[in-house]
């Protein structure tokens, strides 16, 4: 099925597979490359994924005068940075809200120290443009696409308790992304839950149309895990304090110079360069790091609670445990709205 789809197409989500998902197979456990930045005796080792941390980083200059040395080490997803950092092979890496969860639930040796808060209009649940589908209450005995215990599973949950159903209420086929784009174009699913940049993609080449958006219903949060024994160092501390302030120089930079960033990101990933601008000024670059703080918590408790529920973590436990907020000085608190281009 996968070969029978243009191949344009394919390319980009390949590379980009499974950016928030919280499993992972075997070939994706990640860790591929070494390229070393900056200078002197202290190492930070970063996991990341392509097209993220790094590429914005190198992007907004943020690289060249580095005191420290960052090792990079990239993966294709967010559990196995969590892994990684978990079994200490990595110091610090950058993920998306539901990945910690799971992580938690595993009770894996993780702390979250940073967080950056965006739209969540990347978040979606689409139909086909000639679908009758109308509104989240119609998928009621439809088929729906989704990544199992992804974002966007938690974001089809969510969306449709507010639309008065429940997620049995559907029939759910559980597809990694590449997967998903497969039978969603060829109809094999009414409809499929997912996020940017497939959002973006799947609008502009897949026949797509957004029935619904995670504006109300998911926390628009990514997060920066470090391992407790790499806080415990001191002077890995101070190290993995000055990368998160860059981290947030660099987002502002996004910010400001969208098209330069959406040129780079499209050449880094392989993705066309419109869907690269589309999915910047939809939820790539309104992201604002912020505090971790009671707000921050709360709703990452809403989420592991959810899963518990439906009991697809194995426990249920307090999200502040895997909390470290040492970092949070200066920052604005989570709530604080993201940016958003052309409206002011």
């Amino acid at each position: 099925m996968r070969r029978r789809i243009a191949p344009a197409l394919l390319l980009p989500f390949a590379l980009l597979l499974a950016a928030c998902t919280a499993t992972s197979s075997a070939d994706d456990s990640g860790g591929a490359g070494s390229n070393t930045d900056g200078k002197g005796d202290l190492t930070l080792r970063v996991g990341d994924q392509k097209g993220n941390d790094e590429a914005v980083l190198r992007a907004a200059g943020e690289l060249d005068d580095l005191p420290y040395k960052i090792r990079w080490s990239t993966f294709t997803s967010g559990p196995p940075i969590l892994e990684a950092v978990s079994a200490k092979a990595v110091d610090i890496g950058g993920v998306g809200n539901t990945p910690p969860v799971f992580a938690a639930a595993a009770n894996s040796n993780i702390k979250v120290v940073a967080a950056k808060h965006g739209t969540a209009d990347g978040e979606t649940i689409l139909a086909k443009k000639g679908s009758p589908l109308k509104k989240v209450a119609d998928l009621k005995g439809k088929s729906v696409a989704v990544a199992q215990g992804s974002s966007a599973h938690y974001q089809l949950v969510a969306s449709l308790a507010k639309a008065g159903l429940s997620i049995k209420d559907v029939k759910v086929t559980f597809l990694q992304p590449a997967d998903a784009l497969a039978a969603f174009t060829r109809d094999r699913v009414d409809a499929w839950a997912i996020w940017d940049p497939y959002t973006s993609q799947a609008v502009r080449s897949a026949d797509a149309r957004i029935l619904t958006t995670g504006q109300g219903v998911v926390n628009g949060l990514n997060f920066q895990v470090a391992n407790p024994s790499s806080l415990d160092d001191k002077k890995k501390a101070k190290a993995i304090g000055d990368y998160l302030k860059r981290l947030r120089r660099a987002q502002d930079w996004v910010y400001k110079h969208p098209d330069a960033w959406a040129k780079l990101w499209a050449k880094e990933t392989g993705l066309p360069y419109e869907v690269a601008l589309d999915s910047v000024k939809r939820t790539n670059g309104t992201r604002v790091y912020v505090a971790v703080d009671k707000d921050a918590i709360a709703s990452e408790q809403k989420i592991a609670d959810t899963f518990a529920k439906l009991k697809l973590i194995p426990r249920r436990f307090d999200f502040a445990d895997y909390v470290d907020t040492r970092f949070n000085a200066g920052l604005p608190p989570s709530s604080t709205a993201p940016r958003s281009y052309g409206k002011g």
